[in-house]
């Protein structure tokens, strides 16, 4: 007993503050530290001015007045596009918002925020800057379901606007589309137009659907183009609804101005 006292009065003290920092160290580890900093933040929180606060705050409001800026630029460019499309249309049509769209079936189909009380009727023919969207599968009072141009299911008749050479398209659940052809050897190239054509009986002819990305000529049993769709059909957002017309594919012509009264130049006189 004796030996042990006079063991702890010789070690007693470094032992305990051994312990103590690896119990320290220990808690540290386990807890990661928040401890430590809870404690510093509560200690220095006095000293912290409200300034650094008040700025990191008005950074905040800047980064989302800006971000709101970036996003309403955008809507009003789409909208701006939207509208010089739908003026250089002869046949009048509905425009319509995207109201709906499956992640599941994004590819195949998207609702529209117009129905028959404004017009639309189903095979109704669906348009935005780019060309060909879809038909219209689908109509209640105040909405409307399209069948998206790729949707797997969907079938157009299509032509190659440069050799006229022509074929069916199908859609591959992306932005791009397959057409075969019905002859064994077209005239076709990468860069190609295509366009629904005369024979299709969904569509008016003329429609614009896309360009020519690659073709295989050798695919059994015909051969069969990869097309690049030009409509915005991953990231559609407004649409516009026309009636299936014949002259809905007609490019609009642009007449010159006739001069007024006041505008007539008068005759030049003779010598």
């Amino acid at each position: 007993m004796y030996a042990l006292r006079r063991w702890w009065e010789r070690y007693g003290i470094q032992t305990a503050l051994v312990t103590a920092a690896l119990s320290t160290a220990l808690f540290v580890r386990q807890t990661q530290g928040g401890m430590l900093l809870e404690t510093y933040q509560l200690i220095t929180r006095p000293f912290q001015g409200n300034p650094a606060q008040q700025d990191r705050l008005a950074t905040a409001q800047a980064q989302e007045l800006q971000q709101r800026l970036i996003e309403l630029e955008s809507r009003n460019q789409r909208l701006e596009e939207l509208l010089g499309f739908v003026s250089a249309k002869k046949t009048k049509g509905v425009t319509a918002p995207v109201i709906g769209r499956s992640a599941d079936h994004w590819w195949q189909q998207v609702i529209l925020g117009r129905g028959n009380q404004d017009g639309i009727q189903v095979g109704s023919i669906v348009l935005s800057p780019g060309g060909l969207v879809g038909r219209i599968s689908n109509v209640t009072a105040h909405t409307s379901q399209v069948l998206l141009l790729s949707d797997p299911s969907s079938r157009v008749g299509v032509t190659i606007s440069r050799s006229r050479f022509m074929g069916f398209l199908r859609g591959k659940a992306a932005n791009r589309a397959v057409m075969e052809f019905f002859e064994k050897v077209p005239d076709v190239r990468r860069g190609d137009v295509v366009s629904t054509s005369s024979f299709s009986q969904l569509f008016p002819a003329g429609i614009p659907i896309g360009r020519i990305e690659s073709v295989d000529l050798n695919k059994s049993p015909a051969p069969e183009a990869v097309i690049e769709l030009t409509a915005p059909i991953n990231y559609l957002e407004w649409a516009t609804v026309y009636p299936n017309s014949a002259n809905l594919g007609e490019p609009q012509l642009i007449s010159p101005p006739v001069p007024t009264a006041d505008e007539t130049p008068a005759p030049k006189a003779t010598p």
